[in-house]
């Protein structure tokens, strides 16, 4: 059983950066591909960023590209998501989640993960 204790979240005003982390306990990740997710009342949680456990390859939702940027340090059991330049659309609730052990493809939909984060919100507005 893998727990997660995700920090970072808040409130920003627009143009403004956070830098989420989800810390891993009870079980390692370095062999599972790592997610982030978010969603907002009335809409299913979509996808934003994945990152591969082999290679580190990264993977990113066309609304983020080139503003946001998952990375992992497998040392410290923990995932990243660095968001810069953030805009009022990208106010939601951002969860991790680990995909299953030694899956080399990448986890676009929330039924291919096994384990969750209980979520932190994200607010940006001026």
């Amino acid at each position: 059983q893998v727990e997660f204790a995700e920090s970072g979240g808040g409130l920003v005003q627009p143009g403004g950066s956070l830098r989420l982390s989800c810390a891993a306990s009870g079980g390692t990740i370095n062999r599972r591909p790592m997610g982030w997710f978010r969603q907002v009342p009335g809409k299913e949680r979509e996808f934003v960023a994945a990152i591969r456990w082999n290679d580190g390859r990264t993977y990113y939702s066309d609304s983020v590209k080139g503003r946001f940027t998952i990375s992992r340090d497998n040392g410290k059991n923990t995932v990243y998501l660095q968001m810069n330049v953030l805009r009022p659309e990208d106010t939601a609730v951002y969860y991790c989640a680990a995909g299953k052990s030694s899956y080399y493809g990448i986890n676009y939909n929330t039924h291919e993960y096994e384990y969750w984060g209980q979520g932190t919100q994200v607010t940006v507005s001026s």
